[in-house]
């Protein structure tokens, strides 16, 4: 009677563990990848597949877009972008590397050149820059709320 318990039970251990593995090999490989991919593409957001994911630092699209969600991005041709898209680009005011995402307000073509005119959903105003095409990073395709503040605390000691 007593074995009859022990295989059982090892077989839903046996089951749980090969579950675990099915999930966390492919997200370790994906971590892998983007690791990899930003340590040799200096100046660009690693993705695999055109998809990339970004953690949400802020509310400037509260209610879609949370702080602390992470969200998933897809490198899309800056043609592509219509009105009322939500981007993700290098903020033209930041420091060349900080990436916000924002609606499309308005698509402007100065000159020949393409810009975004942008704002956060929950923002009053527009944002005072326009986006050149050339900054554009990708388009918002999903959400996984709260994610985000999972991998930051993973990021921590």
């Amino acid at each position: 009677m007593m074995k009859e318990k022990t295989s059982t039970s090892h077989k839903v251990f046996s089951i749980i563990g090969i579950v675990l593995c099915v999930i966390l090999i492919p997200i370790l490989i994906i971590n892998i990848t983007l690791i990899i991919k930003s340590n040799t593409n200096k100046g660009e957001v690693p993705s695999v597949g055109g998809y990339f994911p970004m953690i949400v630092l802020t509310d400037s699209m509260y209610p879609d877009i949370k702080s602390g969600d992470l969200i998933i991005c897809h490198t899309v041709d800056a043609g592509n972008v219509k009105e009322e898209d939500v981007i993700s680009f290098f903020d033209p005011a930041g420091n060349g590397s900080s990436v916000v995402t924002h609606r499309v307000v308005e698509i402007v073509n100065e000159e020949g050149k393409l810009f975004f005119r942008t704002k956060g959903d929950h923002n009053n105003t527009e944002d005072k820059d326009l986006v050149p095409a050339e900054n554009l990073v990708g388009i918002y395709k999903a959400r996984i709320a709260g994610a985000g503040n999972v991998a930051m605390f993973m990021q921590t000691t």
